[in-house]
């Protein structure tokens, strides 16, 4: 069943989750519900390259960025020459309000059917509650154009959606006004760097995440090559108690992230074997 078959019957599944001792590993990457988003490796070599080392990290799943510079038929075929699905693409507003279609078009023939809207320009970001709320329904609207596809939309945040609004941040007052179809993509780095607490924030999206970017952050003033990212489990963020917090909120998905990673390989195995040894036997694909 694919997620956007879960989403339109709203089955979104939930289970326990309990951090494992890492002797104890829940499995294999590719056997559970891991992913690496194709933009910590955009810097990694060719298209291959970068397909290779996700595979090399045991997983099977990738979020792409937009069309990955090639044809849905070269996409596709590189996909199944290692062994690799797509699970989420990050497409721009723009590109949806442009033509959604073509977007539409491309993510079916590879067959991809989650479509995220990743980032907002700064000129398309809203500066008041009103704002927010009509750009949410601006996502209702493109959900609509998705969900008639059989298609699912969702929305990654950064930090400047924490912005504050008498008690509630603009993403969730823009999420309210889009309506339960369209899922979250939390990104759990940025809503701390956001000053607010990740396993508090995933609550609030109960049974609407469909993944959390998982990724860290370094201690402060540390790692500016690397924006002051870290690797997955070597930052300050508290994993024992964000997996259990996104298993409870529906987290479908648990994707690989690093934004300016000075070995992006590395950086996909470290958080792969993070994973493996920290997701329990339950969370499996």
């Amino acid at each position: 069943m694919t997620i956007a078959t879960r989403a339109l019957t709203g089955g979104l599944t939930l289970s326990v989750l309990a951090l494992a001792a890492p002797a104890a590993l829940a499995g294999e990457p590719g056997d559970l519900p891991i992913a690496v988003q194709m933009y910590t490796l955009r810097d990694h070599g060719t298209l291959d390259e970068q397909l290779a080392a996700v595979q090399a990290a045991g997983v099977t799943a990738v979020e792409t960025v937009g069309m990955q510079g090639t044809t849905a038929e070269d996409l596709s075929a590189k996909l199944a020459e290692y062994g690799i699905e797509a699970i989420s693409t990050h497409a721009q507003l723009a590109d949806l309000r442009a033509d959604a279609q073509a977007v539409i078009a491309f993510n079916k023939a590879i067959g991809n059917d989650v479509i995220t809207v990743p980032y907002l320009a700064e000129e398309d970001r809203p500066t008041d509650a009103a704002g927010w709320t009509a750009l949410g329904e601006e996502l209702a609207g493109l959900s609509a154009t998705l969900r008639a596809e059989d298609m699912v939309l969702a929305y990654h945040n950064h930090d400047f959606e924490m912005v504050d609004y008498d008690g509630r941040t603009a993403l969730e007052i823009m999420m309210e006004a889009a309506g339960d179809d369209v899922l979250a993509e939390l990104d759990l780095a940025w809503v701390a760097r956001g000053g607010l607490d990740p396993v508090e924030y995933l609550a609030r999206f109960d049974d609407r995440v469909f993944a959390i970017h998982a990724k860290d952050n370094a201690p402060e003033g540390e790692a500016p090559d690397e924006r002051g990212f870290k690797a997955l489990g070597e930052g300050t963020l508290d994993w024992a108690a964000i997996l259990p917090a996104a298993e409870e909120a529906g987290a479908q998905w648990y994707i690989i992230e690093h934004d300016q990673p000075i070995d992006a390989a590395q950086v996909v195995m470290t958080g792969a074997t993070f994973l493996a040894e920290n997701l329990p036997d339950s969370a499996t694909r």
